[in-house]
């Protein structure tokens, strides 16, 4: 895998993607309090600010656990897949926040595309890296 490849700069591009969109999460928190008039450090009075916050909050957690899983699967896997997932799950972020933003109960779709996204680049990631494993023994 070379830094210019294009598989890599693809999944160099959906990491800068998804790093907006946790930029995007915080600006919104900051757009709902503006609204609401509920300022930090205040965290509830107004479910959309908790909406909002419950939005970034997960985006943060779920980035945590997306951003290696999308590199390992690049690095061991290889290939245009990992970076097609590492899209996918962008857009299940995007989901996840305007439905919880619309109404909480509706957060499930976009959460269920991202963690299932999530689940598939660590199985490549796992079948990328057994298969180097095996590959020097």
């Amino acid at each position: 895998m070379t830094l210019s490849a294009p598989a890599t700069l693809l999944t160099a591009m959906v990491s800068l993607l998804a790093i907006l969109i946790a930029i995007g999460t915080a600006i919104l928190v900051a757009r709902v309090r503006t609204v609401t008039g509920i300022l930090p450090p205040a965290m509830s009075g107004d479910p959309r600010v908790e909406r909002a916050l419950r939005v970034q909050g997960n985006t943060v957690e779920s980035f945590i656990v997306f951003l290696p899983a999308l590199w390992l699967a690049a690095l061991y896997f290889q290939g245009w897949v990992p970076p097609i997932i590492g899209l996918v799950w962008c857009v299940g972020r995007i989901v996840y926040a305007a439905g919880y933003m619309s109404d909480a109960n509706r957060r499930h779709a976009g959460f269920l595309i991202c963690i299932l996204s999530i689940f598939a680049l660590v199985i490549l990631a796992a079948i990328g890296i057994v298969g180097a494993w095996t590959a020097t023994v």
